[in-house]
């Protein structure tokens, strides 16, 4: 019989009343709450890294192939379309997708105001997936079959500052070969992404307008884009999409692309360590203060059994078995407070933001069942170590003075 257990079996049931009774509610409540803040903080960050990662790879895919070319502005110089690995590379492990595509800096002028865009030219081919969601009015465009497709969609941003609403006829000028060429669209459709750094500068158009603009034939594009299945596996896709490509093209990420943006996201990793260790800390000196308060209560207790010959190992289990008992319950009251609010801000979007500041107008979440066990585990493996050391305080008891002491 595992008399450890029973006798901390006792002690809880016989707790009532005691000092112990509320100490052990406060720790529960410590533990409850430092796992529901740990549970939030990594759903928030988690959230916030993958919705700014998918904005920006819905504008420029997640691998880009291209010419090897030093120019870094958004014109390319033109590949064409009949490659051996088109469209065939999404046969590839790991490849969701492949598209063309076609970019071309112009301005877009008003009676009013005149705004630097890019008009990025999309083929029948396009995954409209990342846009449908994000229309506020309009609908995207379909790719023309005989002729070029004259309308575009564009964003909120550069529709309110281009004072521009859906079905207006939008004047967009290029520069080629030193001559101004001007072409007119018409808006199908407006979007918002809230990431303000790309929505103020795209225009979707057909891809034919830009190679009619440039000259080139039906085949000739600027480059190819890539989809994944699986952001973390991204490097490892991008080395083998390299090895399936000419020698005279160049596959680069999403990360290559925009090392900035995504050198900003991986600086939250930092925000949610530190959350991390504090919240543990903080239930950890709960639950060590709670043991050295149940130890100092049940010091006579101690003595007696040390009396009767119980070892020390042993009475240390016995306080370790209710220390993993607090922990447990606090780790369940925290699971229930923690979930319940991340599905209730997935479901209703409580909690808003400014979405000129953090790119999104409501606290973004994301749950991981991976994210999830790592910290119950990691809660009860560093709290229970921490509570060995108090523990040792046992060992120090004298059973002549404990059971003395009244």
């Amino acid at each position: 019989m595992n008399y450890e257990l029973f006798i901390a079996r006792h002690m809880r049931a016989g707790g009532k009343g005691k000092l112990s009774g509320p100490v052990v509610r406060i720790s529960i409540v410590s533990v409850a709450l430092g796992l529901a803040v740990m549970i939030l903080a990594i759903a928030i960050v988690t959230g916030f890294q993958q919705q700014i990662r998918d904005k920006i790879t819905g504008f420029g895919a997640h691998i880009q192939i291209a010419k090897f070319d030093s120019n870094n502005s958004f014109e390319y110089a033109p590949v064409s379309m009949e490659q051996s690995f088109y469209p065939s590379l999404e046969k590839e492990y790991g490849v969701k997708h492949i598209q063309v595509f076609a970019t071309k800096a112009g301005i877009v002028q008003t009676d009013e105001q005149i705004q630097g865009v890019v008009l990025k030219g999309v083929g029948k081919d396009f995954d409209w997936s990342f846009f449908r969601d994000k229309m506020v009015a309009g609908k995207p465009f379909t790719v023309g079959k005989d002729a070029p497709c004259d309308s575009v969609i564009i964003s909120q941003k550069l529709a309110t500052t281009l004072k521009l609403k859906n079905g207006d006829p939008v004047r967009t000028y290029f520069i080629i070969d030193n001559q101004v060429r001007g072409r007119k669209f018409y808006i199908s459709g407006i979007y918002n992404t809230g990431l303000e750094d790309f929505d103020k500068l795209y225009l979707f158009g057909d891809i034919a307008q830009i190679q009619k603009l440039n000259g080139w034939d039906s085949t000739q594009v600027s480059g190819f884009e890539v989809m994944v299945k699986r952001f973390d596996e991204l490097n490892a896709i991008s080395t083998e999409v390299y090895k399936n490509i000419g020698y005279d093209l160049d596959a680069r990420t999403i990360r290559e692309l925009y090392p900035q943006l995504f050198d900003w996201l991986d600086l939250q990793d930092m925000n949610v360590v530190i959350i991390l260790v504090l919240m543990i800390l903080v239930s950890g000196i709960a639950m060590i203060s709670t043991l050295l308060i149940l130890i100092l209560e049940k010091t006579r207790m101690i003595g007696i059994l040390k009396a009767l010959g119980a070892r020390n190992f042993s009475i240390r289990q016995i306080f370790l078995y209710q220390a993993v008992y607090i922990i447990g319950r606090g780790l369940i009251w925290g699971n229930i407070a923690g979930l319940l609010i991340c599905f209730i801000q997935m479901q209703f979007g409580i909690f808003k933001l400014p979405e000129e500041s953090y790119f999104m107008s409501t606290v973004p979440i994301h749950l991981s069942l991976w994210h999830l066990i790592m910290l119950n585990a990691g809660t009860i493996i560093t709290c229970t170590a921490m509570l060995i050391i108090p523990s040792i305080v046992i060992t120090r008891i004298s059973p002549v003075k404990a059971i003395r002491l009244d």
